[in-house]
């Protein structure tokens, strides 16, 4: 297939890396010395554009490959804030876009097993919860969009919590997040269940960028052809 690139960062570099290995052609780089490139007769020369830059950019990238009648699928996180609008253009447009927080395969595993594991702990009222996120210095939003949709996992299933707020004091119905920034940290996410008695971690530890890079490409592949708005539990049949 023919692939956009847009977001030429450290992660396009990786998925360009995989796009070539799995016998793909890179038709358009989007990078920030090249903005003035990223137009519709440029985006229409590929099959699908795969997106990797930053929340205030994201939205208007998306309704460009809407307007150019190719699929999108991005990474780009902390842009959630406009998802009805984004959703109301996308059906006005018959489009597509293809959106995680995280496209590594284990991280939604993780996700899954994570929900499974608040669902039971409705039966044990003596255990708290909590969670952490270590991720790089370059690192824009904080918590996580990872760590965001996992706390949204945990309160769609344990019925004693009801939000989640990244701060040192929380009340009995909040899920404390502490986020954390440090040098070479590619993404590890924890959840702690915690009694007197005993405790429960459930973890997702990333050793780098290639996960992500892969199932992102793995997305653009499942994506062709389909309209609509999709997750990475759509392409993994949760």
């Amino acid at each position: 297939m023919n692939v956009a690139l847009i977001g030429y960062g450290k992660m396009g570099k990786t998925i360009e890396k995989i796009l070539l290995e799995r016998g793909h052609e890179i038709v358009l780089k989007i990078g920030s010395s090249n903005l003035a490139d990223l137009t519709i007769k440029n985006l229409q020369k590929a099959d699908v554009a795969i997106e990797f830059t930053k929340p205030d950019s994201a939205v208007a990238n998306y309704y460009k490959c809407f307007e150019a009648g190719i699929p999108v699928v991005s990474g780009t996180t902390a842009w959630l804030n406009k998802l009805d609008e984004v959703k109301q253009k996308l059906k006005e447009k018959n489009a597509t876009l293809f959106y995680a927080p995280n496209f590594s395969i284990g991280v939604n595993i993780f996700f899954k097993v994570n929900e499974v594991l608040a669902k039971l702990m409705n039966n044990h009222t003596n255990y708290n919860v909590e969670m952490e996120e270590i991720h790089h210095l370059q690192k824009l939003d904080s918590p996580s969009g990872t760590a965001i949709k996992t706390a949204e996992g945990i309160l769609k299933n344990l019925e004693r919590k009801t939000t989640w707020k990244e701060a040192e004091e929380v009340s009995e119905n909040e899920i404390q997040i502490h986020a954390k920034r440090e040098k070479g940290v590619a993404g590890t996410h924890a959840v702690h269940y915690f009694s007197e008695e005993d405790s429960i971690e459930l973890k997702h530890t990333a050793h780098s960028r290639k996960g992500f890079a892969l199932g992102a490409v793995l997305a653009a592949e499942w994506v062709l052809g389909k309209k609509g708005i999709f997750g990475m539990e759509n392409m993994l049949a949760f």
